[in-house]
């Protein structure tokens, strides 16, 4: 029975990963019910106790879409960028024993972790690039999350048409990942902006809208259902699914 359901929730997961954004299959409600009823299972079966497979310098993609969200114009990005990013600080707050700002000079003393994955999109292309940057749990670590913690949001710089931000969420487990990283390099160069400089989420376990670009904060939480629609992530809000593993 187990084999059975891993198989059933494996293939609508793919489905899911596969279908461009205003296909027939993504919009259909009954469909995503569906991926919604399947969420837990997939956590439970799948989860992310395996690693992400990693590649060779070799299979590193030529091109690598820029999609989600567009990068930010506004004047305190526009500034940090002119400024290469010494005005930047990333905040850690929340359900932690020690508040903490971190310069990106700071994370980049941090030991770096590099890591040739697969990012998956759910329009349904896929692009190996080389990521470099500071494993999440160390910085955790530093902070320490409370007993009461439960998940990590991550607040973003790049906002929609009507201004909503855009926002992520992983569960700790999910944060503590050995692959789970907050990038500051993209290919061996400093994180590019339009693919989300200076500090970028990469989750390669789970597809790639949980990947949040422009990252200006984290909260650490015990519930995200009082941020913005309660879904845990701008996408989820528009009825994504929140756990995305592949």
């Amino acid at each position: 029975m187990k084999r059975r359901l891993f198989i059933a929730t494996s293939i609508s997961t793919a489905l899911t990963a596969c279908a461009p954004i205003g296909t027939a299959l993504n919009n259909n409600a009954a469909f995503h019910k569906l991926l919604g009823a399947a969420q837990p299972l997939d956590h439970a079966l799948i989860g992310t106790r395996g690693l992400a497979r990693e590649y060779r310098e070799s299979d590193i993609s030529r091109e690598f879409p820029i999609d989600s969200l567009p990068t930010p114009t506004d004047a305190a990005y526009d500034d940090m960028v002119a400024r290469n990013f010494s005005p930047y600080r990333l905040a850690i707050d929340g359900a932690v024993e020690h508040r903490r700002t971190f310069s990106l000079a700071q994370l980049d003393a941090m030991t770096q972790s590099t890591q040739i994955t697969r990012h998956d999109c759910v329009e349904g292309w896929s692009a190996i690039a080389k990521w470099s940057g500071v494993r999440l749990s160390d910085v955790l670590a530093l902070v320490k999350p409370r007993a009461d913690a439960r998940y990590v949001v991550f607040h973003c710089m790049d906002r929609d048409d009507q201004g909503t931000p855009y926002y992520e969420s992983l569960d700790l487990h999910e944060a503590m990942h050995p692959q789970t990283i907050l990038a500051l390099r993209f290919n061996g160069a400093p994180m590019p902006p339009d693919h989300g400089a200076p500090v970028r989420l990469r989750v390669p376990t789970q597809l790639g809208y949980k990947s949040a670009k422009w990252v200006k904060r984290i909260e650490v939480v015990g519930s995200f259902a009082a941020i913005y629609s309660g879904k845990g992530g701008y996408w989820e809000d528009q009825g994504y699914e929140w756990y995305a593993g592949i």
